[in-house]
């Protein structure tokens, strides 16, 4: 007969317990940064201890602001949502189109801005405003009580 791996509760300790004497790896490897400033790193996955994924962080570029902004791609790549870092072309080609973006509505304001102004002048109707909205003779101003004389 084969001998079975014997598997008793003393050796199971004593190998959990030397396993967890072994180094790990606490400080992440440098993956990238932003253009902003911080920067991003990852833990890989050790399958031996039981850690499937792997662990993302990132280190703002100020530690003292509490509202730190992340690209679409990084923030991606942190959560897990895609597999490999984004490359700096792919953030150049994305900020190029967010600042076109950014000009697009800025021309798009300016222009509306003008039919706006022109827009918001006060309308008369047969001579009685109120602000900006008209008086028509068929709605009443003060609900019961007719103010303009038909």
């Amino acid at each position: 007969m084969a001998n079975k791996p014997s598997r008793d509760l003393l050796g199971v300790i004593w190998q959990n317990f030397w396993r967890s004497l072994r180094p790990r790896q606490f400080r992440g490897n440098l993956i990238g940064e932003d253009y902003f400033g911080n920067k991003y790193y990852e833990i890989p996955p050790n399958p031996a201890i039981g850690k499937r994924k792997p662990s993302r962080y990132f280190e703002p570029a100020d530690k003292e602001a509490f509202d730190q902004e992340l690209t679409a791609e990084w923030e991606a790549w942190l959560r897990g949502r895609r597999e490999d870092p984004p490359t700096r072309e792919e953030l150049v080609t994305n900020l190029q189109i967010m600042e076109l973006k950014k000009q697009n509505a800025a021309q798009l304001d300016a222009h509306y801005a003008k039919d706006k102004d022109a827009a918001a002048l006060p309308k008369q109707v047969e001579g009685e405003t109120i602000g900006t909205f008209p008086k028509y003779k068929e709605y009443d101003l003060m609900p019961g009580k007719h103010s303009i004389k038909k």
